[in-house]
């Protein structure tokens, strides 16, 4: 029986991980700009992270793309980061410049680019629910473009006020945080209500704990799942005539600013877009 050839491995590589819609995107992606590239999922144990990280530099990886439990290990492995990643504490993108690795993260400004479409979060109170990695970047990246207040409401009171706190100390907006204990309701004047948990991952019908009372006509709700895109969160919230923004447009960002660092070129999201609607569904 001859040897696969490198693209057949890809190729099984990409039916081994067909879970991952980041690939999907960028595999489709490269294809449209004739970029003759790969994206491969590679599972990384925690003790050979820096390992896979010299592994990169050896075999002239133009980057990759880091998540957990590998966002802030990787950190030492790398020779520099961005004051976004730096701020955070936490590294998703791995670009190459000649020979030194840097580290940014895009999981903060995916979600901005994407909330952008909709409203400008400059001079608006936001309310974000949860306080893990992706609730981290999304807030750092919302007070550097002008929030007027952030409040942090998460179920681990320790672990919000370790958020507020670095915001309060990195960032000119005013940080506050709420302890998540039932059901929590949503202030009237909050102009952005963010749903930065992973309640709704794979479950549609999945229900945030909220209450939005007598919510003002103008509040946006965002919702970082995108599988499913629709979820009851974003759903209930249109049947109330509130503008709402699903996790779709989040990854569609991420994934185009990835592709941008590591090749140079503006990617067309529209097929970035199509191919993440294909995926989820």
């Amino acid at each position: 029986m001859s040897q696969p050839t490198l693209q057949e491995i890809c190729a099984l590589l990409g039916q081994a991980v067909a879970g991952n819609p980041t690939q999907y995107m960028m595999e489709k992606t490269f294809a449209h700009h004739g970029l003759d590239w790969r994206y491969l999922t590679l599972e990384v144990a925690p003790e050979d992270l820096g390992d896979a990280i010299r592994g990169m530099r050896a075999m002239g990886f133009r980057g990759g793309n880091i998540t957990k439990p590998h966002k802030v290990p990787v950190v030492p492995h790398l020779d520099r980061l961005t004051d976004a990643a730096a701020g955070i504490g936490a590294v998703n993108c791995i670009i190459r410049e000649g020979d030194t690795l840097l580290g940014e993260n895009t999981d903060g400004k995916g979600f901005l680019e994407s909330l952008r479409g909709v409203v400008d979060p400059q001079g608006k109170r936001v309310v974000l629910l949860g306080a893990g990695g992706a609730a981290r970047a999304i807030a750092f990246e919302l007070a550097l473009a002008g929030a007027a207040t952030i409040t942090v409401v998460n179920r681990s009171a320790e672990r919000g006020q370790s958020l507020v706190d670095r915001l309060n100390e990195k960032t000119k907006t005013p940080a506050s945080l709420v302890p998540w204990v039932g059901d929590f309701t949503v202030p009237e004047d909050t102009d952005v209500l963010v749903n930065a948990t992973s309640i709704g991952l794979n479950d549609a019908e999945a229900r945030v704990p909220v209450k939005l009372g007598q919510s003002r006509p103008a509040l946006v709700v965002a919702d970082v799942i995108a599988s499913p895109p629709a979820t009851r969160l974003v759903r209930k919230c249109k049947e109330r005539g509130l503008r709402t923004l699903d996790g779709v447009g989040m990854i569609v960002n991420q994934a185009a600013i990835g592709f941008r660092l590591w090749t140079g070129i503006e990617p067309d999201v529209q097929v970035m877009r199509e191919a993440a609607e294909e995926f989820v569904g």
